[in-house]
């Protein structure tokens, strides 16, 4: 996690403005005391942003460029760097990932504007914008495959959580309630750039300490930022509503959280307003629980090495849009509990499955599909450009043409997702929208700049003035021609030329023999003497000064009038966001599914059964990123296997215990069926000849060493504080896979916390749970169990060699092979020789042992009873800060003491 810069190392602040401070240094320094200390200046200087005293030492030491300097302060050198302004984006995004905030410094008015306030004025500037992780909106800063979220975390004097996340880039908006224990599993599956919260909430180590997201951006703001009325009455102004009963009953946590996120974004904009879309409340109790260390130990978005490659999305995203592969991040990271809205999501996959060639023809198109959520919010934060218009119309067009390649297949049953897909997408009944595309079609040309400024976008035709005045600016030579002809013809010089420069502008010319022929033509000459040269003499007329002035201010011209036309239509644009978002959204879905249907044939996937049983059945299962790579090196194959859990104990063991040598495919296993769940709730099909799965409402993994010495815990450590975590938090409906669990102590110690963690989670968790384990003494207990089962990898020794069989078979394993796996390792001959006479010793004096571990009373007792976790309200009182409370904030909690108390909504 990174810090905001304010509480890592605080920033030397700037030199307060001496007296004898020259002009621009003195504007430089009044502009930075209003950006902080802890953002970096990038101060407009012509085609540079240039950074002085403390800000430069810091970005040239980030960006790694040259320190310089430039004048001096109070007799010190003032240390200088600078990044061109046509680059300054590569430095940016090199800024940001290293934890950086950057105020953009813009130049408000040119040089000439300056002057005509004195010779010496410095050209005014201001702050445009305050660059952060979470406020990017620029495609070469953002990753077009992933959202880009900043979410604001607020806490009402109860307890009560909330967060209020936006994507700026495309305009979405939400907010939520939870609890406590859903808190971090829910910021974790967000995975936001940068999140912003009260700075009594940052004093809390043991909050910050925890929030799961590696490289996020803190940003603590007063806790005035936070207030409810204060959020709500922004709420109002933002949305310009007179009630928020239309988006929803929010919360007060909810507001806060709202209020605190829209106050933050018009600071970092310097007053202009993002686009968003009204809030979304969503609940989190409709989404799949899943913990921070979970989703880390199963590799759903990223591997435990923080690298996208060889996750599970890596694996099954076969996307061709930036909104698609966002969408479906989003699927994975939330996986649905509602089984009728899994398998409508179902439904789509298995229609593009069913129909190969209506797959192609869409998902063809698709590829040449614009981000236009992106461009709707660029445009409205006015850093858009004609390229952002064009995707907009683009995309639009792009949704008909879908529209007709359904149409060529009117006999098909298209399943709800599809066809609400389709009817957003098309025009027919919006009118709006449709005029829009056409206008766009026939204002802009096909190539047009990146940026307005730089003008020639609009098609001849569209404006007639426009016309006229490119006609003037591009066949100016053509009218000069036509002019010198005809001022040769009049004035009976052959020779006679109309030349142009910066100080005459268009002029005649002759050369000295025919100046005296120009200079008697009489009173009635139309020829206007101008200078006198050795070289020749100089004339005009009133024609050729008229058409100077308006040759020299058609480009000019022309570019404030495309400039105006082009203004105009980012207003319509913006005026539809919400439509044009939809049909961003619209395109996302078409994307997803048909991308996951490409998945599903390509791996040999299958649509699982969803329903709301406590049945898990599969047959034929195999894990997706392992299957992936074993493809990809040519191996093979990998060995499928099968898997039965029922949490009533009716028709499959409610727990398994797993048993076999290292290296055999516990953990492979383990991971595969939990990943099956993730992806059978998320809506896609699943690697399984066959599979039946009842609802999980959460899933929880504890798989594989890892110590967190940042925090003072060891590998054991980490283990037990997850291992509780899952027993105090799993219910009949969780999926629970736990590796290894006690073997980071000694033998007795891991034993008996292993049996104690495999008795509470049959009799107490009721879970469907599979258990890996080497404590082969485990086994027994499946005895005393009435839902528990063995279930063992297989492995062989051959000619003193190792081979793993890699399926899972009934039964509990023999042996765990561990001297062999060493041997398989490396490890040198001798040790391994010596390794086999103890290991030969420990067995005989164990087969010796009378004593039998499952006839102590430690290992049959029963489990004790759970203790009862606090109330809301304890909770709260114990979480209160007595001596920071104001008797209005007092009042306040208990008045929501009263509300929990009572169980009514607040």
């Amino acid at each position: 996690m990174t810090r905001d810069t304010t509480s890592k190392t605080a920033p030397k602040m700037a030199p307060k403005v001496p007296a004898k401070a020259t002009p621009m240094m003195a504007q430089f320094l009044g502009i930075k005391e209003q950006a902080g200390p802890e953002a970096l200046l990038f101060y407009r200087m012509g085609d540079f942003y240039e950074l002085f005293f403390d800000d430069a030492v810091r970005a040239a030491a980030a960006l790694d460029i040259a320190l310089t300097k430039r004048g001096k302060h109070d007799g010190q050198d003032i240390p200088m760097c600078g990044v061109p302004v046509h680059a300054s984006e590569t430095y940016l995004q090199r800024l940001i990932k290293k934890g950086f905030r950057v105020a953009v410094c813009e130049q408000t008015e040119s040089p000439a504007e300056a002057k005509k306030r004195g010779y010496k004025s410095v050209v005014r500037r201001e702050i445009v914008r305050l660059v952060t992780p979470g406020t990017l909106t620029e495609d070469s800063l953002l990753d077009a495959r992933g959202s880009n979220y900043i979410l604001s975390l607020a806490r009402t004097n109860v307890g009560d959580y909330a967060l209020a996340w936006a994507d700026i880039s495309t305009g979405h908006f939400n907010v939520c309630d939870l609890g406590e224990d859903r808190l971090l599993g829910e910021i974790a599956a967000l995975s936001p750039r940068e999140i912003i919260l009260s700075e009594a909430l940052f004093q809390i180590t043991e909050l910050t300490a925890q929030l799961p997201v590696s490289g996020t951006a803190l940003t603590p703001l007063p806790a005035t930022k936070f207030d409810a009325k204060s959020g709500e009455r922004r709420i109002k102004a933002r949305f310009d509503v007179g009630s928020l009963d239309g988006f929803g009953a929010f919360s007060k946590a909810e507001i806060s959280a709202a209020g605190g996120l829209l106050d933050y974004l018009e600071l970092t904009q310097a007053g202009g307003v993002v686009q968003l879309s009204p809030p979304q409340k969503r609940a989190t109790s409709g989404f799949m629980a899943i913990d921070p260390a979970t989703r880390a130990s199963l590799e759903i978005d990223r591997t435990q090495q923080g690298r996208k490659t060889g996750s599970l999305l890596s694996v099954i995203d076969r996307t061709v849009t930036g909104p698609g592969a966002r969408l479906l991040a989003d699927y994975m990271a939330r996986p649905l509990l509602d089984v009728e809205a899994i398998n409508r999501r179902l439904d789509s996959v298995e229609f593009f499955t069913r129909e190969p060639a209506l797959q192609n023809a869409v998902r063809e198109p698709l590829k040449s599909l614009s981000d236009m959520a992106r461009a709707v919010s660029r445009l409205a934060l006015g850093r858009g450009g004609p390229r952002d218009i064009k995707a907009v119309q683009t995309g639009l067009s792009l949704g008909e043409t879908l529209c007709a390649v359904m149409g060529r297949y009117p006999n098909l049953d298209i399943p709800p997702l599809i066809n609400g897909a389709l009817s957003q997408l098309s025009l027919a009944d919006k009118g709006a929208l449709a005029s829009l595309c056409s206008d766009i079609g026939k204002a802009f040309k096909a190539d047009v700049p990146m940026m307005a400024r730089d003008g020639g976008f609009i098609k001849d035709g569209w404006h007639k003035g426009l016309d006229g005045l490119k006609t003037m600016r591009d066949d100016s030579r053509r009218i000069v021609a036509g002019l010198q002809a005809s001022y040769a013809k009049t004035a009976d010089v052959p020779s006679l030329k109309i030349k142009h420069n910066n100080v005459l502008g268009y002029f005649i010319e002759v050369t000295p023999k025919h100046a005296d022929t120009m200079l008697g033509k009489g009173a009635d000459s139309p020829f206007i003497h101008r200078q006198t040269l050795v070289s020749g003499v100089r004339f005009t007329t009133t024609e050729l000064a008229d058409l100077d002035a308006q040759i020299s201010g058609a480009g000019d011209k022309a570019l404030a009038l495309e400039l105006e036309i082009f203004n105009d239509f980012v207003a319509r644009v913006a005026a539809l966001s919400e439509p044009i978002r939809a049909s961003a959204h619209a395109f996302a879905v078409l994307d997803v599914a048909s991308g996951l249907a490409v998945w599903a044939q390509d791996f040999g996937a299958n649509r699982p059964i969803v329903d709301n049983s406590a049945g898990y059945d599969v047959s034929g299962g195999r894990h997706p990123v392992v299957q992936a790579a074993l493809k990809n090196a040519g191996d093979a194959g990998f060995t499928p296997n099968d898997c039965a859990l029922d949490a009533g104990g009716t028709d499959a063991p409610r727990l398994t215990l797993i048993t076999g040598p290292n290296m055999a495919g516990k953990s492979t296993y383990l991971r595969q069926n939990a990943l099956i769940f993730i992806l059978a709730q998320a809506g896609s099909f699943v690697p399984a000849d066959k599979a039946h799965i009842g609802i999980a409402d959460s899933v929880f993994s504890r798989v594989g060493a890892s110590d967190d010495l940042s925090k003072g815990r060891s590998t054991f450590m980490t283990e037990m504080i997850e291992t509780a975590a899952i027993l105090n938090q799993a219910g009949p409906r969780s999926f629970i896979i736990l590796d290894e669990i006690g073997r980071g102590t000694a033998t007795f110690d891991g034993l008996s916390i292993a049996w104690a963690t495999v008795e509470h989670l049959h009799a107490v968790n009721g879970s469907r749970a599979l258990f890996a384990t080497h404590y082969h003494e485990l086994t027994d207990l499946v005895d005393n169990l009435d839902h528990a089962s063995n279930a063992s990898l297989r492995a062989k020794e051959w000619n003193g060699d190792l081979v793993f069989l890699h399926d899972v078979r009934p039964g509990a394993a023999d042996k765990s092979y561990g001297v062999q796996v060493a041997k398989l390792a490396g490890l040198p001959a001798q040790a391994v020789a010596r390794a086999r006479d103890v290991l030969d010793r420990l067995e005989a004096d164990h087969d010796k042992a009378s004593d039998n571990l499952g006839g102590l009373p430690l290992f049959t007792a029963t489990p004790p009873p759970v203790k009862a976790e606090p109330s809301d309200i304890d909770k709260a009182v114990a979480t209160l800060d007595v001596d920071n409370l104001s008797p209005r904030d007092a009042l306040e909690f208990l008045y929501d003491l009263k509300t929990k108390q009572n169980g009514t909504p607040h």
